[in-house]
């Protein structure tokens, strides 16, 4: 299959997926109560009980170049993160002693693996897309910091990645994704901490030839993922808020992976 065949590929699938978010959000009026993840400040509703597992689940524990370059199959459409234009990143909002306003504290990397599947008729394949994130080379602009939130927070000798299964995209405008940028929600099953669950990202993308560039953007609180809020001396506040962002440039894997 040429690269030609790919792209047109890509435009029939993503026109499927824009009818199908178009059709969910007439008749929904907005994503279902099933897929919100957090409820606004204003919102009193608890926060969701995490699902906890003592040990990394077996998907966790492939190894990344297992996940991120499997063979095309059939007429599967499939976009990988490129070699480059990929940042996996957490805001957490914290008052240090010594500044007298409050700022984010901001960890990155750029170690993101894996693929977005979509099917011949316009879905996104959950059994075969996944992203994985390495959360061992996350740093910040301090070391200690980098530590602590390493070895007590996410715990990443037990916990070493966290992993992120699309299932839906809600209100894709594809006229708008092919004239420049344009907004949607991605719904999927975000793994993190050894806890699982249903989560929203809102998105903005666009498509640019072979590239679907964008950033995607998602928020919880610590218990959520059966963490706790970080708490040292020379820190006198954190925000129990936990904000991940995803500067994302996917291309098409070829036949072959070339």
């Amino acid at each position: 299959m040429s690269v030609a065949i790919l792209r047109s590929r890509l435009s029939q699938i993503l026109a499927v997926l824009g009818v199908a978010g178009v059709g969910l959000t007439a008749c929904g009026g907005a994503a279902p109560a099933s897929t919100a993840f957090l409820p606004t400040r204003a919102e009193t509703a608890p926060s969701p009980t995490p699902v906890r597992v003592d040990q990394p689940t077996q998907a966790s524990e492939t190894p990344a170049a297992s996940v991120a370059s499997p063979a095309v199959t059939g007429d599967s459409l499939r976009l990988v993160p490129a070699e480059s234009g990929n940042e996996a990143r957490y805001r957490v909002t914290e008052q240090l002693a010594d500044l007298s306003f409050p700022s984010d504290a901001i960890g990155v990397t750029s170690d993101v693996t894996g693929m977005l599947v979509v099917s011949p008729e316009g879905s996104i394949v959950p059994e075969e897309s996944k992203f994985v994130v390495d959360l061992t080379s996350l740093t910040s602009d301090q070391s200690r910091r980098d530590n602590f939130i390493k070895q007590r927070t996410l715990e990443t000798d037990r916990f070493p990645t966290a992993e992120f299964v699309p299932v839906e995209a809600l209100g894709l405008d594809v006229a708008a994704l092919r004239a420049g940028e344009t907004a949607f929600e991605l719904v999927g099953d975000l793994t993190a901490h050894g806890v699982t669950q249903r989560v929203t990202w809102q998105v903005t993308a666009s498509l640019n030839g072979d590239a679907l560039t964008g950033m995607a953007g998602t928020e919880f609180k610590f218990a959520d993922f059966g963490m706790t809020v970080p708490s040292v001396i020379v820190v006198l506040s954190v925000e129990d808020r936990i904000r991940l962002e995803y500067d994302f440039n996917f291309v098409i894997e070829t036949p072959g992976g070339s």
